[in-house]
């Protein structure tokens, strides 16, 4: 994976902000990445890091090359039984295919795929042809390269600059991508989007939703539509895993917008409410889903409101403000969790109102996650879900100034959550779940038992 974060990011794009023009970024790149032969290495490095590259590609190579050898044998011993009238075999190898470049991490890597003549028909009379899992017919490149493209533009490279930032990340090898198929691609993941959009729910239950507006500057839009809100909705399946639910363009954040997409989303067979949603209490999705799931249960953000709460105190103050704020939502039951809640209010009402005010209207959706089981508090207090995803996101947003348009940006998110959801975990306790969904009941969050 090449979206990458946290320390492997800081060793490619270094410690420094990211310049601001294109060419000071492939030049920042080429200066920091670990990959690429610098004019600082001497020859006996460049040379041994081009044997070492040349070793790698031959061993991938080779590997490619056995798998695919593996899977045609597979698919032909399958089908050894399948005979003509003569007792010959349907489907026999028939030499190779001429070779391909695939583009990856590693540069170009040659790869010959094996024919195989396959005489049988379907029921509909059409002739079957045998297509490699691994190698499909129009591969050019592995899918960790296209997630470095989305990654790449969000970091405010060019299309014209694609070529020269992958040769600064991958080596003097790799250009495979010019403008053209980058825009061709952009077109591509505009394409999937819109078919992710669309997709039928019917069989999906979530028993946990998490919502956020995740706001994005437009560089090249006037001055009225240059603020964009992305509304993001992502969810938890009985059976414990985090998946992405909807992610779609909204007008601020307002209840409309997620009116809209929550009943796309019912409309399209998510039919069962969510046991319960966790968001920010300043969202209009909470009128939103009230109407679509009317069973919710309601949870604030616990990050959110100590944001808020704190924005109503001076600076002094916060620091012993914040950590009476953790005392509430660590505590072990809900009865230590509202003397600890009582004891703020008290310490701090006669003289910071607002601050006592913003904490107390929101009590009883502040605590709900008691009633669930303690094994999910940690998803259940707060939106981390959502935010630690988009926290990158917004990180290489800022520093590029904004995506060129509404739809770049949205499409360029898009496929980066959806990256990024291949390594979400899932929740702890995640037996629990269908307890949930039952209606067990839990109290301080262990499950009550029958009388």
């Amino acid at each position: 994976m090449l979206w990458m974060t946290g320390a492997k990011s800081r060793r490619i794009l270094g410690a420094s902000m990211v310049p601001s023009s294109n060419k000071e970024r492939i030049r920042h790149m080429q200066q920091n990445t670990t990959t690429d032969p610098v004019e600082t290495m001497d020859s006996s490095g460049r040379e041994a890091r081009d044997v070492l590259t040349e070793i790698l590609r031959h061993g991938a190579r080779q590997m490619l090359a056995t798998a695919i050898e593996n899977e045609v044998d597979e698919y032909i011993a399958a089908s050894a039984h399948h005979r003509d009238a003569a007792s010959h075999h349907l489907v026999v190898r028939n030499g190779h295919m001429p070779p391909r470049s695939i583009l990856t991490g590693l540069g170009p890597v040659e790869v010959k795929r094996p024919r195989v003549n396959d005489k049988r028909f379907d029921t509909d009379g059409n002739r079957i042809r045998f297509t490699s899992k691994i190698l499909p017919p129009y591969l050019r490149r592995t899918k960790a390269i296209d997630e470095l493209v989305p990654w790449l533009y969000l970091k405010g490279i060019s299309t014209g600059d694609f070529p020269e930032a992958l040769q600064a990340l991958l080596g003097p090898d790799a250009d495979g991508l010019s403008a053209t198929n980058i825009c061709r691609l952009k077109r591509i993941w505009e394409a999937e989007w819109k078919d992710w959009s669309h997709r039928d729910l019917t069989d999906k239950r979530y028993v946990y939703v998490w919502a956020d507006g995740i706001h994005f500057n437009i560089r090249l839009e006037d001055e009225a539509n240059r603020k964009q809100c992305i509304l993001v909705l992502m969810g938890a399946t009985a059976d414990g895993r985090k998946e992405l639910i909807g992610i779609t363009e909204g007008y601020r954040e307002s209840e409309q917008s997620w009116l809209e997409l929550l009943r796309s989303l019912q409309a399209r067979g998510l039919t069962e409410d969510p046991a319960l949603a966790v968001a920010d209490g300043a969202l209009g999705f909470w009128a939103a889903a009230r109407k679509v799931w009317p069973t919710m249960h309601e949870q604030r953000c616990w990050v959110h409101k100590t944001g808020n709460v704190l924005n109503n105190l001076p600076k002094s103050i916060q620091p012993k403000a914040k950590a009476m704020l953790h005392e509430i939502w660590q505590a072990a039951t809900k009865a230590d969790a509202d003397v600890a809640f009582d004891l703020f209010v008290e310490t701090f009402r006669a003289k910071y109102p607002k601050a006592v005010e913003c904490l107390t209207k929101d009590r009883d959706v502040l605590l709900a996650f008691y009633d669930f089981p303690a094994e999910h508090w940690i998803h259940l207090r707060t939106t981390n879900p959502i935010e630690s995803t988009f926290a990158t996101v917004r990180l290489r947003h800022r520093r590029t100034k904004g995506s060129g348009s509404r739809t770049a940006c949205l499409t360029m998110v898009f496929k980066l959550v959806r990256a990024a959801e291949k390594r979400w975990r899932r929740l702890n306790g995640s037996a629990l779940l269908p307890e949930v969904i039952r209606g067990v009941r839990f109290v301080d969050g262990i499950k009550e038992l029958a009388a």
